[in-house]
């Protein structure tokens, strides 16, 4: 068994899908038609056939509520990992994205944590 796909709420399909393409660099892998949203997900370019990302719509209410508390407590939805924190934190600055944590080093890891700008915090770790 192993893990194929992970999903994460977005408040907007399409600016989740240019966000996580065109500002974080993943790869869009399917965007298919589903009821009055759609299949969107994206991957690493890196593991294209690797495990898949849903940017799945928060039309639920339990959803927004989840993703307003993830947020007010500062806990990131999720993580990515990369091969060299401080240039990512550069270079997504540069593009700018807005930070609520610097490179921090944790012991053996470094973390940094991002708004994604889909209601979101994501945080990012080299190890």
């Amino acid at each position: 068994m192993k893990i194929i796909v992970t999903s994460l709420f977005v408040q907007d399909q399409d600016k989740a899908l240019q966000f996580y393409t065109e500002t974080l660099g993943f790869v869009k892998k399917h965007d298919v038609p589903a009821g009055k949203f759609r299949w969107i997900t994206v991957v690493s370019p890196d593991a294209q056939d690797g495990t898949e990302l849903v940017l799945e719509p928060n039309d639920h209410p339990a959803a927004k509520e989840y993703q307003k508390k993830l947020v007010a407590d500062g806990i990131p939805a999720t993580m990515f990992g990369v091969a060299d924190i401080q240039e990512e934190y550069v270079r997504l600055s540069e593009k700018g994205v807005k930070f609520t944590m610097v490179p921090t080093k944790m012991g053996p890891f470094s973390i940094a944590v991002l708004d994604d700008t889909c209601g979101n915090l994501i945080q990012i770790i080299q190890q």
